[in-house]
């Protein structure tokens, strides 16, 4: 039975429900199977030995998630190659894609969640309310561990982009 986690976050004021486990600092990072486009799938070991920024956003076409989006695009060219940042959303590869070239967002890699909202189940992210995945930002280690972690207790605010980016830098160093 999938775990569900009410009163921890909420969307303009009210409460949501997330679905899945409440991932923690140590924790041995959930595979995930995601798409990169139509037919093209990922997991996590497509980006085995490097460090992984994970920017999780409910949809690309609203503010804060295009904000949050373009933020870590920015952040991506001071970290260097063994750094990869992954955001991934619910939205359509095609919409991933559009938004991309219309955003100029080419250093971060975008991942659909779309066909079964398996990462936003495995990472306790996913919206029981609207099948999207919750706002929030995992680091990974090389080995998959978790570094850190930050899942937003409101859906419509930006994250903090100065801590994680703190924790990539310390893992690269």
């Amino acid at each position: 039975m999938t775990q569900e986690r009410g009163s921890v976050a909420t969307f303009k004021g009210n409460p949501i429900t997330l679905v899945g486990p409440e991932l923690k600092v140590g924790d041995q990072a959930p595979d995930f199977r995601l798409n990169k486009n139509l037919l093209e799938e990922v997991t996590l070991q497509d980006f085995a030995g490097k460090i992984k920024l994970i920017s999780v956003v409910p949809s690309l076409d609203t503010g804060v998630c295009d904000a949050q989006t373009r933020r870590f695009n920015q952040e991506a060219a001071a970290l260097g190659e063994d750094v990869v940042i992954l955001t991934v959303s619910a939205d359509l590869p095609f919409a991933q894609a559009r938004w991309c070239g219309a955003a100029g967002v080419d250093r971060v890699i975008t991942l659909s969640d779309y066909k079964d909202n398996s990462f936003g189940k495995s990472y306790g992210v996913l919206i029981k309310e609207f099948a999207l995945d919750h706002r929030a930002v995992f680091v990974l280690d090389r080995d998959n561990t978790i570094r850190y972690v930050q899942v937003l207790s409101e859906m419509g605010e930006h994250p903090d982009y100065e801590q994680p980016i703190a924790a990539v830098k310390e893992l690269l160093s």
